[in-house]
């Protein structure tokens, strides 16, 4: 049984089932659990859709409760039924921990894939995995120390993303494929997976889009519209010797777990919120959804917009600049801050072990401020210098052990399951 409740955790599961399936085929696999769309490509019977629980926030889990306990009697009602001889959780922690203590005192193995990030905050619940966990397989290199003082069973898988975030498009490709213009700069908004992601962090990045385009203007109008642009450094294929270099395009790549109507009601509200607007401090912004293709769409985007998570290790693989910011209600914020032990959230700031990209969390993360984070960055080649060495670094961090993640983590998994 494997259990996934967010996009990253459905592709981290998905290709843990492919690789099972890869190293040995003498096995007939009886994949089941939780997950979405990629898990269900990969073989998975999902008996839970991830979109349906992708939920974070105190308020809104209060909310979900009776769909988030009827996710819960699924799997436990399964597992009884269908015996798995191993049960993979994939990060997930609120969810996935109280699983791990059901099913675990019923005799289950337990492997749990992608630690919850106790060494950030909630340090207590270490010791609910060290009692329910046979063996945690952990992501981030200072992760495994961690577990080892706490004596909990670890084994450093490295990070399943490191030989999956690569270009498989030209630019030109890419582009022609998503009817964006490969000679204009492309600017990628990353909201996150979850629908109260989107619901706070999409408008401030749209937001952002339009003061970037009504600075464009503003560039035009006092005649520097021509002038070769002050950036210099990005990836080999980028639009930066371009003269259009202060007339991006937008594009949102979407998660798994996300509805496109859920973002295209956002956008059509901000298109109809401008289209409102004196049309002379008004800016049109084209913004392309990008569906199933994040990674060529992080390989081709001059800087990145990303909500802390997952997506901005994908965006540090791919080598692209970015801004991380993070949102959420107020009720949130004033309950789980305190519990947060760190003074970074970004997870590439936190492997690099210091703040190489720019946060803005909460009453940071603002329109104002993202478009005045890029504009700072993307004018600034020394800046831009320092942040991509320091993104090859992360980089370098995360693809030092050789082979798959996934394939080192169906081989911990098999021996778990064999263990009699």
């Amino acid at each position: 049984m494997i259990v996934a409740g967010e996009a990253s955790g459905d592709k981290h599961g998905a290709s843990l089932a492919r690789a099972l399936k890869r190293l040995y085929p003498e096995i007939r696999f009886d994949l089941f659990g939780s997950g979405g769309e990629e898990m269900r490509a990969a073989g998975v019977e999902t008996l839970v859709d991830a979109r349906e629980v992708a939920i974070i926030g105190v308020p809104e889990i209060a909310r979900a409760l009776g769909k988030l306990y009827r996710a819960y009697r699924t799997l436990i009602k399964a597992a009884r039924s269908r015996r798995p001889s191993a049960i993979v959780l994939i990060d997930w922690p609120d969810f996935n921990m109280r699983l791990a203590k059901k099913l675990h005192r019923a005799g289950f193995k337990i492997v749990y894939y992608v630690s919850p990030q106790v060494w950030a905050w909630r340090k207590y619940r270490v010791k609910a995995l060290r009692r329910d966990v046979d063996r945690m397989l952990v992501i981030l290199p200072f992760e495994e120390a961690f577990y080892e003082r706490a004596g909990i069973a670890v084994e450093y898988v490295g990070h399943p993303l490191a030989e999956a975030v690569r270009a498989t498009l030209s630019r030109d490709e890419f582009c022609h494929h998503h009817g964006l213009d490969p000679a204009r700069p492309i600017f990628a908004l990353l909201p996150g997976s979850r629908q109260k992601e989107i619901h706070y962090h999409l408008p401030l990045m749209l937001d952002a889009a339009k003061r970037l385009r009504i600075e464009e203007l503003r560039i035009a109008d006092c005649g520097l519209r021509n002038q070769e642009p002050a950036r210099a450094q990005l990836n080999p294929q980028s639009a930066i010797h371009n003269p259009q270099f202060f007339d991006p395009q937008f594009i949102i790549p979407l998660a798994s777990t996300v509805r496109r109507e859920e973002v295209e009601a956002i956008t059509g509200q901000a298109r109809e919120g401008r289209a409102k607007q004196a049309s002379g401090d008004a800016a049109e912004i084209d913004v392309a959804i990008v569906e199933g293709d994040t990674y060529n769409a992080l390989c081709y985007s001059e800087i990145a917009v990303v909500a802390s998570g997952t997506a901005t290790v994908e965006a540090a693989l791919a080598g692209t600049p970015m801004v991380i910011i993070y949102r959420g209600s107020e009720i949130n914020w004033r309950l789980i801050r305190p519990l947060i032990h760190l003074d970074t959230f970004g997870m590439v700031n936190l492997i690099a072990g210091r703040r190489i990209v720019p946060e803005l969390i909460q009453h940071d993360a603002n329109g104002e401020r993202i478009a005045s984070e890029i504009q700072s960055i993307v004018s600034d080649p020394a800046r831009l210098s320092r942040m991509r060495e320091d993104l090859g670094a992360v980089r370098q961090v995360l693809t030092a052990r050789e082979g798959s993640a996934a394939e080192r983590a169906a081989r911990s998994v098999i021996e778990i399951a064999r263990v009699r």
